[in-house]
C-alpha cells in the first residue's frame, strides 16, 4: 500500500468513526450481525460516504484489508466490477465472518462481475458457511438483477437450491430460502419451476429444508406476487 493510499484509508476510517454509534453495536449483535471491530455505523451512512469513492480498486483494497466491517461493506461499494479478479473474490469470500458484509458484497459488487455466475454455482457447494451463504445471495440478487440472463440458468440453480435446502445453519437456510424466493418472483415460468422445487423440499426429512419451502411458498403463492408476474406477463404481450 502506498503512502498515499494509506493515507486517504486513515481519513475515510476517521469520517466512520465519527459516524458511528456505541448503541448501533447492539442492536447490531441482537440481528445477529458480527459487532466486535465495528464502528456502529448504519448502512446508509455508508453509502453517503461512498459516493464520493465510486470506482475505486485501490482504495477498495486497503479498506478491505482493515478487517472493519464497515470499511469492508465501503469497499464493496467503492470498488471497480471490472478490476475484480477471480483470486480477490475468492480471498474476500474466505474472510467473510458476518451476513452484512456477506450480503453487501454480494449484492453491491460481485453480482455486477464477469463471474458472479460462476461463483453462484461454486460456492453454494462449499463448506464454509458464510462462502456458502455468499453463493445463495449472488442467486438471490442475479435473479433481480440479471435481466439478461435465460431462464434456464435460474432452473439450473434451482437444483442447487434443493440439494442444499438441508443446511441448518441459520445464515445458509435464510439465504436458500432468499435465492428461492427471488427466482421464484423473476418471471411466471420460474414461478412455476420455484413452486415445484419447493414441494420437493418440503418433503425432505430436514427441519431446515421444510422452513425453507414453507416462507417461500406462502410468498411465491401470495396473490400480491402472483397478481404482479401476471401484469407483468401482458405488458409482455
Amino acid at each position: 500500500m502506498t503512502d498515499a493510499i494509506a493515507s486517504r484509508v486513515e481519513g475515510v476510517l476517521g469520517e466512520l468513526r465519527a459516524l458511528g454509534k456505541a448503541d448501533a453495536l447492539a442492536g447490531m449483535a441482537h440481528y445477529g450481525i458480527r459487532s466486535e471491530g465495528r464502528f456502529g455505523v448504519s448502512v446508509p451512512n455508508v453509502r453517503a460516504v461512498a459516493r464520493r469513492f465510486r470506482r475505486d480498486h485501490e482504495l477498495a483494497l486497503a479498506l478491505w484489508g482493515t478487517g472493519i466491517g464497515e470499511a469492508r461493506i465501503l469497499a464493496a461499494m467503492v470498488d471497480d466490477p471490472a478490476q475484480v479478479t477471480l483470486r480477490q473474490m475468492e480471498r474476500w469470500a474466505g474472510d467473510l465472518d458476518s451476513w452484512d458484509v456477506c450480503d453487501g458484497l454480494c449484492s453491491e459488487l460481485l453480482r455486477k462481475t464477469p463471474y458472479a455466475h460462476q461463483k453462484a454455482g461454486e460456492w453454494s457447494g462449499r463448506k464454509k458457511e458464510f462462502v456458502k451463504r455468499a453463493g445463495f445471495v449472488l442467486m438471490a440478487t442475479l435473479a433481480v438483477h440479471d435481466t439478461a440472463a435465460a431462464d434456464a440458468v435460474f432452473v439450473g440453480y434451482l437444483g442447487i437450491i434443493e440439494r442444499e435446502a438441508g443446511d441448518g445453519r441459520n445464515f445458509v437456510k435464510k439465504a436458500v430460502n432468499w435465492a428461492l424466493r427471488q427466482i421464484g418472483k423473476r418471471n411466471a415460468r420460474l414461478n412455476r419451476e420455484a413452486v415445484r422445487a419447493a414441494e420437493r423440499i418440503r418433503k425432505q426429512e430436514s427441519s431446515a429444508a421444510r422452513w425453507v419451502a414453507a416462507d417461500a411458498l406462502r410468498e411465491l403463492r401470495s396473490d400480491a406476487v402472483q397478481s404482479r408476474l401476471a401484469a407483468r406477463g401482458k405488458k409482455r404481450t
